[in-house]
């Protein structure tokens, strides 16, 4: 639905009224949430917004605070978007220009979170503790540029309006471990400090066994339990072939929802295994003998005012409608340069291995698990989709929907028709994928796709976080290193 239209410039407004920031379903969840605030008995209230890598922010308001984050939002430090993954702050706030090119973020002012109604859940974990996703706006009321559910927000607006509705499932894959250490001593601290010890929960190599699964049952069923009670919808839970390695299937959502599912899905499974003493990680590959990588599958397509699959055959010879084969050929186009977006990490290329089930190249490949893109559903009209091998799960969900929703309507747009698909994927004659965060930041920075998509401004922020996390690990002496190089020379 549009905003409601502002009134005059009203000071005795609130900030969410005099700006327009909420729609009309927005401010109808929100009577509805005021309610259940006071039904429930919710004492606390977490207010949390997506930083650049997808990792949730905030503050928890008590009580009391409620009714003015209705009215006014909460005030958060700008700086909360300028820190990489070590949660350093890499560009001094307090210079001249230190704002990214935006003196709004110099200084290290506020900005305002604005909760988002329609995201209200109950925490099964906590005490009477409610939790809303915001987004965030400066003070004048101006939306923050480098919000990345904005960004994803702008290109579902794209689609809306040539009638076409964004539908994606997720199939994550990430390790559970039991902790043993957390490392809390006082000479343990760091930014970051060391990595938990852990054991593993499963051993692995026994994909899919339910004798394996059963195992592990304990802490799944817990998971699974909370999970269903913040109303994600979960297809299917699955043991993993590698080590402490499982795989949690959600529904196929359309727009917004899934990004905002995987947000609150990652956060929930890693505080409730905290909590139970279990350690959950999406990082991509853990460094232990005989890990396999963990990968984030995504699949996709348009659907139209009618709810149907835009990308279903429109000719008895046909795999996909020639709209769904532009759609193909954009996500090949502009494979290069979203993948900063779909594998932010330096750990996420360590997956790229030829023969793994993970891409190493741009190709596409009917139901073909070792081809980048793989066309499912043949056969079933209704169910056929384009599956995208290439992310990680610690993906910025907004960033990597967004980015292949993007590279996809670029595809249309330019009427664009796909290579012929591949039936040996590791061997076929197709450009490589990048294979360092550096090299796709360089594909990212020199592109053109995601340029008019996301804005100049947007990549360069981007490329500067992760530039800072990427010189940081290029100048530490790392265990191999030592292993290689301190004895024999």
């Amino acid at each position: 639905m549009t905003p409601l239209l502002p009134a005059a410039n009203n000071p005795i407004m609130s900030f969410i009224e005099r700006h327009a920031l909420w729609t009309e379903e927005q401010h109808r969840a929100a009577a509805e949430v005021r309610r259940r605030l006071e039904v429930e008995g919710i004492e606390a209230l977490r207010l949390s917004f997506p930083d650049l890598h997808g990792l949730l922010r905030g503050k928890t308001l008590l009580s009391a605070a409620f009714p003015t984050a209705f009215l006014e939002g909460c005030g958060v430090p700008s700086t909360l978007l300028l820190k990489d993954s070590s949660h350093r702050t890499v560009v001094p706030v307090f210079s001249e220009g230190a704002g990214m090119g935006s003196r709004r973020l110099q200084g290290g002012s506020d900005m305002i979170m604005v909760p988002d109604p329609t995201t209200y859940r109950v925490l099964p974990w906590l005490q009477r503790t409610g939790w809303m996703l915001c987004d965030v706006y400066f003070p004048d009321g101006t939306p923050v540029p480098f919000a990345s559910r904005r960004l994803f927000q702008q290109q579902l607006r794209r689609a809306e309006q040539a009638g076409r509705v964004f539908v994606t499932g997720l199939e994550v894959e990430f390790h559970i471990t039991r902790l043993l250490d957390p490392k809390l001593a006082p000479e343990e601290a760091g930014q970051p400090g060391p990595a938990p010890q852990v054991e593993l929960i499963h051993q692995g190599y026994q994909h899919l066994t339910e004798q394996r699964f059963d195992r592990i049952e304990p802490i799944v069923e817990l998971l699974r339990r909370q999970l269903l009670q913040l109303d994600l919808p979960l297809s299917s839970v699955e043991l993993e072939f590698g080590p402490s390695q499982v795989e949690f299937v959600f529904q196929a959502g359309r727009g917004l929802q899934p990004a905002d599912d995987m947000i609150l899905f990652r956060s929930a499974v890693k505080q409730i295994c905290r909590r139970h003493g279990y350690h959950a990680t999406f990082m991509c590959r853990p460094a232990w003998p005989g890990a396999m990588s963990s990968g984030w599958h995504l699949h996709q397509s348009l659907a139209g005012p009618q709810g149907q699959n835009l990308f279903a055959p429109t000719a008895p010879a046909e795999l996909l409608s020639p709209l769904g084969r532009h759609y193909l050929a954009g996500l090949l186009s502009g494979a290069a340069e979203s993948v900063a977006f779909s594998t932010p990490t330096i750990n996420g290329y360590k997956r790229y291995r030829a023969g793994s089930l993970a891409p190493d190249r741009i190709a596409w490949g009917i139901d073909n698990r070792g081809a980048m893109l793989r066309v499912v559903g043949a056969g079933h009209p209704a169910a056929i989709r384009i599956e995208n091998r290439i992310g990680e799960p610690a993906a910025n969900p907004y960033l990597y929907l967004g980015s292949q929703l993007a590279t996809g309507l670029a595809g249309i747009a330019a009427g664009e028709e796909p290579p012929a698909c591949v039936d040996a994927p590791y061997e076929a004659p197709a450009p490589l994928l990048p294979t360092n965060l550096g090299m796709a930041l360089q594909a990212l920075c020199s592109g053109r796709i995601l340029r008019e998509a996301f804005g100049a401004e947007f990549l360069q922020y981007y490329a500067t976080i992760k530039q800072a996390e990427l010189r940081r690990y290029e100048t530490t002496v790392t265990d191999w290193e030592m292993k290689e190089y301190f004895d024999i020379f």
